[in-house]
């Protein structure tokens, strides 16, 4: 499909007097202003198809405090210079809850590159592209992917859940009703605004449903190319959130903001096409060269795929799970996979392949259940294709054995990391496969921000703190 010229975007505003602009950190927080038309104009006819973007937001953590260690992307010795923020064109869509403002993404460059020059290392849209270029560039195929977020509701505000200290929120409605057809009746204007403002939003949605916990929602994006789909996320978490604000609702996509319950998942999907369009991991007669009995209706190019995301999946952990809070969801016996496993349709696994004989061909495909919902779904696709695209060039075998029924997963293999630490130390390690599939530049930056988030965290006294050792101690 032709990509849009500056004249197509000059014709798509011919009644607007006003655009909004954003890019995605690294945290996956959409960081945007509104511009006005002529300046907008004048941007996208200009050499770099961009504008100067105040570099800090590479500088500085989800919270807009600037990092412990400071990083080489942004940082007091530059004087947290400007970043080209270049405009992409075929990023165009309206926002149906902001007066249908148009929106238009952006990519970061890297200032060292000059304007046309290569994308920032850290910025999320930028690795999603480079990634899914060698697939098209190198293999001749198109990366596919899909979302699934879970995520709680509670009946409060900004203001209100400040007032109280963040403790005692109300939830949305009581009681674990997964799939429940009576909860939805319940706030129902609510729930049905969510799906038709994202369907308006260009965001279009396979399911949406309530899952067991209270307040719980689930939201199954539609399956479309990766890029498409990264944006898709991280502007559902935005609509969510914003129309919740018109009903006093806060959907939270933290992945664990309960003790003794599930916490919110953001399992993944990924397939791959190829330039006829068929499915690059189905088959067309069941395989009777395969080592496993799971795998005889996938392709020995999916089976390249899952075993080099097995063989990185420890080394790029911080891109699946972000946040100090998710690594609290990756617990035995709650739903979260914590080995590097995988089996068919086996929801217990890290990684579950779907394919005949229970689902058809055209839909196999690889779930990866590793990551929370408070995923940067961009740093998380980008991860997984690229541990992908691994194991596929080096043709790497599939030896773990797959999970069976009334297997002890726990003892199936290698656990993941149990902190963020953990996680951080082993993709920063000089072996680390993240190293060799996303670069040194990338991890360099990346873990230094996850770095930052664990020090403020070690460094916070906690309510827990104050309970277990204010009296006692």
């Amino acid at each position: 499909m032709a990509r849009r010229t500056a004249s197509d975007v000059e014709a798509l505003l011919k009644d607007d007097n006003k655009v909004k602009v954003a890019g995605v950190d690294a945290d996956g927080v959409l960081r945007g202003k509104i511009m006005s038309k002529s300046k907008f104009l004048s941007c996208i006819r200009s050499d770099s198809q961009g504008f100067g973007f105040c570099g800090v937001i590479f500088g500085w953590d989800i919270s807009d405090t600037v990092y412990t260690r400071e990083l080489g992307i942004s940082n007091s010795a530059n004087g947290y210079r400007d970043l080209t923020a270049r405009i992409d064109f075929d990023s165009y869509r309206r926002i149906p809850f902001e007066n249908n403002i148009a929106l238009f993404l952006v990519t970061f460059m890297d200032p060292e590159e000059g304007h046309l020059g290569k994308s920032l290392c850290a910025c999320p849209r930028g690795l999603l592209q480079r990634i899914t270029a060698q697939y098209r560039d190198e293999l001749g195929y198109e990366a596919l992917c899909g979302a699934e977020y879970e995520y709680f509701q509670f009946k409060e505000s900004a203001q209100s859940v400040v007032d109280k200290g963040f403790s005692n929120l109300t939830v949305l409605t009581p009681g674990m009703h997964g799939y429940s057809m009576l909860r939805t009746s319940l706030n129902s204007e609510y729930f049905h605004d969510l799906y038709e403002e994202s369907a308006a939003f260009g965001i279009e949605i396979e399911g949406h449903h309530t899952e067991t916990g209270p307040g719980v929602y689930e939201t199954a994006l539609a399956y479309t190319n990766a890029e498409r789909m990264a944006d898709n996320a991280a502007l559902f978490k935005l609509t969510a959130k914003t129309v919740g604000m018109k009903y006093g609702i806060i959907p939270s996509f933290m992945a664990k903001p309960h003790n003794g319950l599930p916490g919110c998942s953001g399992h993944v999907h990924f397939s791959l096409k190829s330039q006829d369009g068929k499915n690059v991991f189905a088959v067309d007669e069941p395989r009777l060269d395969a080592k496993w009995p799971d795998l005889k209706h996938v392709s020995r190019t999916m089976e390249h795929f899952i075993a080099g995301i097995l063989q990185g999946l420890p080394d790029v952990m911080p891109c699946l799970v972000p946040t100090i809070n998710g690594y609290k969801r990756l617990v035995e016996n709650y739903w979260a996979p914590v080995n590097v496993s995988w089996g068919l349709e086996s929801r217990l696994a890290s990684i579950r392949i779907i394919s005949p004989p229970l689902a058809s061909a055209s839909a196999t495909r690889v779930e990866v259940r590793v990551p929370g919902a408070d995923m940067n779904p961009y740093y998380t696709f980008s991860a997984i294709l690229a541990l992908g695209l691994y194991g596929i060039k080096n043709q790497l075998e599939l030896d773990i054995p797959p999970i069976t029924a009334g297997a002890d997963v726990a003892k199936a293999s290698k656990r993941l990391a149990k902190t963020l630490k953990e996680a951080t130390d082993q993709m920063s390690s000089p072996e680390s496969l993240a190293r060799k599939t996303l670069g040194d530049d990338f991890v360099d930056h990346y873990a230094g921000t996850r770095e930052h988030e664990w020090q403020v965290y070690s460094q916070t006294v906690t309510s827990w703190d104050l309970e277990r050792y204010l009296e006692l101690a």
